[in-house]
């Protein structure tokens, strides 16, 4: 197997896996540690049923069923669709999901290790997803900031991003069709702002504007204001890669060191892409 940069320290592809065939242990552990080293790792030419795709995702940790419940894989509810396109006039998949940076999951009490993407019908423009080194942004924090968060743990839930209030319901009002999610997903769950890597040793930021909503034991202006900082570091444009997708394509990230967002930009295209995300099992 062969790994090439995609980019600058940043990220891996491989053009040499096909994840669909039988992969004894050791070979697998090469993959791990490659999506260990480039927090996002693009395996190139695929070809996977709903079976193949769940088994291959086993392999990195137990799958975590999206909490937005009506657009599961009908073959197994531990892919989430993602689609624009209609059906008899009704949504086959999640249209639009992520327009905000966010790491996958962290609203719940195990959040996620790995997230998956299989790309199946792509528009030729538009549709790409943002990656934000966190390992990156947390090294580069101000002094000022790194002292504000070391030791703190951030304050998580989903109501920010899902509740009608929140900016995912204020940027979709007079959606035809209306968001469900299971009642985890409005909880709020304690994690670390500066989160060490199991497999790496490595700290990085934890901390979304999607899901992060406050930092424990801090008055909520101050931690606003705190956060308003922090989102508006770890997204600089020297810590982001930009990935355009093509068919094909099986993307990997670690949510433990980056933050994601996708971009849109396809109306009036088709897409269609297969997610799985795989909760963390060494915090279980």
């Amino acid at each position: 197997m062969k790994f090439t940069p995609l980019a600058p320290g940043f990220g891996l592809e491989s053009s040499d896996i096909d994840v669909s065939r039988s992969m004894p242990r050791a070979k697998f552990s090469r993959i791990e540690r490659a999506l260990f080293q480039g927090q996002v790792l693009v395996l190139h030419g695929q070809k996977l049923s709903a079976k193949k795709f769940v088994a291959f995702g086993r392999r990195f940790g137990p799958p975590e069923p999206h909490v937005i419940d009506q657009f599961h894989h009908p073959d197994d509810p531990n892919i989430l669709i993602l689609s624009n396109v209609r059906i008899d006039g009704k949504p086959s998949g999640l249209a639009d999901a992520g327009t905000y940076f966010h790491t996958d999951y962290s609203y719940l009490q195990v959040p996620a290790r790995a997230t998956m993407l299989y790309s199946i019908e792509v528009p030729q423009e538009g549709g790409n997803t943002l990656f934000a080194n966190q390992y990156a942004a947390w090294d580069g924090l101000p002094a000022s900031l790194r002292t504000s968060l070391e030791g703190r743990m951030g304050i998580h839930s989903a109501r920010r991003g899902y509740s009608p209030q929140g900016m995912y319901g204020e940027r979709d009002k007079g959606r035809s069709m209306a968001i469900k999610y299971g009642e985890s997903a409005m909880k709020t769950q304690l994690h670390p702002l500066g989160r060490k890597h199991t497999e790496t040793g490595r700290v990085a930021l934890f901390a979304s504007p999607g899901y992060t909503i406050g930092i424990e034991g801090m008055p909520d202006d101050e931690a606003q204001q705190v956060l308003r900082e922090v989102f508006a570091h770890q997204s600089k444009p020297e810590y982001v890669y930009r990935h355009h997708w093509s068919e094909g394509l099986l993307t990997l990230w670690d949510n433990r060191c980056l933050i994601h967002a996708a971009t849109g930009g396809y109306e009036g295209h088709r897409r269609l892409l297969h997610r799985i995300t795989v909760a963390d099992r060494t915090l279980q």
